[in-house]
């Protein structure tokens, strides 16, 4: 009798417990939630009143020309973020497997949150990854609940700087010169854009058709995709095998994305397809993403 009482206090106990876990996660998650609808809030912003003129890149050089007149239609606001919806699928490595993936990200030139859901079942995972205020972090959590990664250092802070800068192919407003980027011409093709995000200088390579279509784009990120994980500035960028034009802004739909690009080392990562892109207007800021956030 007395060793039955003992199991069922135990089992009490473990009970007890489990409870108590559960209730901690659910509450680290729903904070959690409230950071990324905070960062959410704060980086989404209606265009600026001054709408695209084509003086305004006329005096750049005239493949540079070509690409904003291909991405950004005259009249056009001046946006300085968007909100995107996209599907596709994620690997970890050469050696893992492709799995799916399905995420919301808001970009702006301040920074960028990016919330998704990656795989299926019980091996599913949710979370997100972003800048601001100079700050990158990356958490996920195994079903939205357990946390499996939470990592916020000043090296995954550089790394997001980098990423940002790429991304900022889906928002071309925020590479005009008026924002303060410098643009050349390599040649015909390839061009080349020189900014600054939060004190850290960023160059930009971009290829172009014959038409201003960008087809490939990438940059150096902060990164320890070496032999050895040391961190080291290294080429990422991403092919863009489609487009399609969002309220007058012309973006990649469909982008390949992978470390060392244009090396013999290329890995591919990232695949995605561009579903949604709203580029924010005055009525709409206060829409908020429902997608749950680890």
């Amino acid at each position: 009798m007395v060793v039955y009482f003992l199991l069922m206090l135990l089992l009490l106990g473990v009970v007890v417990l489990i409870t108590i876990a559960l209730i901690l996660l659910m509450g680290l998650r729903s904070h959690n939630r409230r950071v990324a609808r905070k960062i959410w809030r704060r980086l989404q912003s209606p265009p600026q009143s001054t709408k695209f003129h084509p003086a305004m890149v006329a005096g750049l050089p005239m493949p540079v020309q070509r690409y904003f007149l291909h991405a950004i239609a005259p009249g056009t606001p001046i946006a300085t973020s968007v909100d995107l919806k996209m599907q596709g699928r994620f690997r970890f490595s050469l050696t893992h497997p492709w799995i799916s993936m399905q995420a919301k990200e808001l970009l702006s030139r301040r920074g960028f949150i990016w919330q998704a859901t990656i795989g299926r079942g019980l091996s599913q995972f949710q979370g997100a990854d972003y800048y601001y205020e100079r700050r990158g972090r990356m958490q996920f959590a195994l079903g939205g609940l357990l946390p499996i990664v939470d990592v916020q250092t000043a090296d995954t802070a550089r790394s997001a700087i980098g990423r940002l800068a790429v991304e900022l192919m889906w928002l071309p407003t925020a590479l005009l010169p008026q924002q303060g980027v410098e643009w050349r011409a390599i040649d015909d093709n390839f061009l080349e854009a020189q900014l600054t995000i939060d004190d850290e200088p960023v160059k930009l390579t971009f290829q172009i058709d014959a038409e201003g279509r960008l087809l490939a784009g990438s940059g150096l990120r902060w990164g320890d995709q070496t032999s050895d994980r040391h961190w080291d500035y290294l080429p990422m960028g991403g092919y863009c095998s489609a487009e399609c034009t969002f309220a007058g802004v012309t973006i990649p739909t469909q982008v390949s994305v992978g470390w060392h690009f244009g090396t013999e080392q290329f890995f591919e990562f990232f695949q995605a397809t561009i579903d949604q892109a709203d580029f924010f207007t005055a009525k709409r800021l206060h829409e908020l993403p429902v997608m749950p956030v680890s």
